[in-house]
């Protein structure tokens, strides 16, 4: 996931309301002037893959949303409205389809009497046999009650206070931001009825014509990609959370690509630069892009290359190449450039496609272009190689310049080097990183399983090394989340290194870095660190390797480390994984509820006395017991975070790696092949 540390990103906030687009019969898409609209034979290739039963109308773009329904569904939508109008006027607070969900806290006193149980239990030791469907239910749970808290006291907002049981919009009329951001997970928990309060509000109220500027890339990854990914699971899993609007042929089926389709238009404007890289913002109404409010008027870079992944897969389902050429753009502008061993400054200039400055690091503003190049080549079925040349490349660079190993215990940390790599490093490493180890596997192996992917003849040496960083940046990930006394961990954690720092090229020098690549002697290589031992005082000094200042201890309930506790349990098979993201799971349940009760004694969520969970919230610091929390609940907690552990404790034919990728918002994409028009347009330049 890429989302942005929030003082650097204050600006991206962004406006939502979707003006709908509806169809008329007969007419096809709509051609921009010197790009190809149609593309030609590619719908025969990959009959599987769920799109457009026909090809829509749509407005030219920028000219504002287009205006279309069919009459069946305009009459149906109404008469659910006015029924749905008349069980609120009657006492309804929530939906059950068209049934009253009597509202109690039957979910959260569940909940809160398990968390009560973990401390009894903690010292009966490890469990012979463990549960998984069991533990997935209890995310399950969780999930629930974050929605329904949400569905009851800020609905429709896109920020949602659950102390304080309000909300806000971003901007005027708000933009659906948690509504459509979740949508997703709610399907693959199969949460029916919640799915559907969630598309007739879709249907009835999102609109994207607001005339105040919003974050392209934010906009893209989690509106953009959570209306595709309902699109895909709605039409190609419709055993999951299945409606009747979802059904083959009837009305409303093309809701959710109609709306993406409506805001991807939009969004194009954002692309028209001088030299093709997004503008920071753009203005829905009329499709301006604005130059970004901060950084010297510089796009973050990681922002400019990851909407690649959204854009490509709508390409795929339109049969519009303009969407494909516009993102595929951005690409070549970057590659162009020759940065050293593949590695980027993380701010770059709309207009000339210019790097600003030479601060490389693979956290906030350098993140997800890294992880969008291996999951281009993935997402295309491997039929790109030019993607996978670009991540090869950058993860070498990666391994040269930015692992470092800590002085005590020898954990791996990708470092920071703020003026270039000729410079110091500086020695942080944002919770944002922890992307990294899955993506890591996940490029190693295609998401296959490392038991499968070590038969091929194609697996070397290098395969084996990129491996082993994958299992020791993950278990640095998690000796962050030890390292607090809430088992939460904090937003940015610096480590104590050697003078100089003892670099990946110093600790393996018989790796393929100084060797060259060889052949793989199928034997998984030793860790270089040393144990963490957690639960007792046998070897403590790794903690001494990491510290956390008194303003960054702050925890925004994140997903980068369960994201990756997921792809290297479903790549690996080791169940080590899932027990990290269960005791990180427990962490968030037990320290971040929000907490009520009838008695007035109460004293703390550490009473026994009677009382439930009605929310869950943010930590303003999670090194301190209680922890001190902050009245917010981001969106990534119901749309990433939840989703990811759920997707953990899983079995690993739900969903499976090999036919799927997943966006940096955590939003389910299908692989497919691509054809005609939609295909890599560009080559790359040697060096000179």
């Amino acid at each position: 996931m890429s989302f942005q540390q929030p003082l650097e990103n204050n600006y991206w906030r962004a406006n939502r309301d979707t003006g709908s687009g509806a169809r008329l019969p007969g007419y096809g898409l709509s051609k921009s002037p010197g790009l190809p609209s149609k593309v030609d034979g590619f719908f025969q290739t990959q009959p599987t893959l769920p799109m457009y039963k026909d090809k829509p109308y749509f407005a030219p773009r920028r000219t504002g949303p287009r205006s279309r329904r069919r009459k069946l569904l305009y009459w149906g939508a109404a008469l659910f409205t006015f029924i749905c109008l008349w069980y609120y006027a009657s006492g309804s607070s929530s939906w059950d389809g068209l049934k009253v969900k009597v509202s109690d806290h039957a979910k959260g006193a569940e909940l809160w009497n398990w968390v009560q149980s973990l401390d009894d239990s903690a010292s009966k030791g490890k469990q012979k046999s463990v549960d998984w469907e069991a533990r997935r239910e209890k995310v399950r749970d969780a999930f629930i009650v974050s929605w329904d808290s949400y569905e009851k006291h800020g609905w429709g907002f896109d920020e949602y206070h659950p102390i304080s049981k309000s909300g806000k919009h971003m901007v005027d009329g708000g933009m659906g931001w948690i509504i459509v951001d979740a949508l997703d997970t709610m399907m693959m928990m199969n949460l029916t009825s919640r799915v559907q309060h969630a598309r007739n509000w879709i249907y009835n109220s999102l609109k994207y014509d607001q005339n105040q500027d919003v974050n392209t890339f934010e906009t893209t990854i989690r509106m953009l990609g959570g209306l595709l990914s309902a699109h895909y699971l709605s039409t190609t899993h419709p055993e999951l959370a299945p409606i009747s609007d979802d059904d083959k042929g009837s009305p409303g089926e093309d809701l959710y690509i109609e709306k993406a389709t409506d805001l991807a238009d939009r969004l194009m404007g954002a692309f028209d630069s001088n030299s093709g890289v997004p503008f920071a913002s753009i203005i829905l109404s009329d499709s301006k892009g604005v130059v970004s409010h901060a950084d010297g008027g510089a796009s973050s870079t990681a922002e400019a290359t990851s909407v690649q992944l959204e854009f490509k897969y709508l390409a795929k389902l339109t049969g519009e190449a303009e969407y494909w050429q516009a993102v595929e753009k951005v690409i070549e502008v970057v590659d162009r450039q020759k940065m050293e061993d593949g590695l980027l400054p993380i701010y770059i200039y709309a207009d000339s496609g210019e790097f600003r400055g030479r601060n490389i690091r693979l956290g906030s503003r350098g993140d997800s272009y890294y992880e969008y190049l291996i999951k281009q080549y993935l997402q295309t079925s491997k039929q790109e190689p030019i993607y996978k040349e670009m991540w090869d490349e950058a993860l070498m660079g990666i391994r040269k310049h930015l692992i470092a190993y800590t002085k005590n215990s020898r954990l791996a940390v990708a470092v920071e080097r703020p003026n270039g790599l000729h410079e110091g490093i500086s020695p942080k490493m944002d919770h944002l990183v922890c992307f990294l180890p899955g993506t890591i596997a996940l490029g190693a192996t295609g998401g296959e399983p490392l038991s499968e992917a070590k038969k091929s003849p194609d697996w070397t040496q290098r395969h084996d090394e990129e491996i082993l960083l994958a299992k020791e940046l993950m278990k640095t990930c998690w000796a962050t989340y030890l390292a607090t006394k809430t088992g939460l961990a904090p937003e940015i954690t610096y480590f104590k290194f050697d003078d100089p720092p003892v670099m990946m090229s110093d600790m393996y020098p018989d790796s393929t870095m100084n060797t060259g690549n060889r052949k793989s002697q199928q034997e998984d290589l030793p860790l270089a660190s040393k144990p963490l031992y957690p639960l007792d005082d046998e070897d403590l000094r790794w903690r001494n390797d990491l510290n956390i200042r008194t303003q960054d201890q702050h925890n925004l309930q994140r997903p980068e480390t369960v994201e990756s506790l997921f792809y290297m349990y479903r790549i690996t098979g080791d169940e080590t994984y899932r027990e990290w993201g269960w005791e990180m799971f427990k962490s968030f349940v037990k320290h971040t509820a929000v907490v009520e009760h009838d008695n007035p004694t109460f004293s703390s969520p550490s009473s026994k006395e009677s009382a439930w969970i009605v929310a869950f919230t943010s930590l303003s610091n999670a090194n301190t017991i209680p922890p001190v929390r902050r009245d917010n609940m981001e969106s990534f907690w119901m749309a990433e975070t939840l989703k990811y552990f759920y997707l953990l404790f899983s079995d690993r034919d739900f969903l499976p790696l090999e036919g799927n990728v997943l966006n940096t918002e955590g939003h389910l994409f299908p692989r497919f092949e691509p054809g005609g028009e939609l295909k890599t347009g560009w080559t790359r330049k040697m060096a000179s």
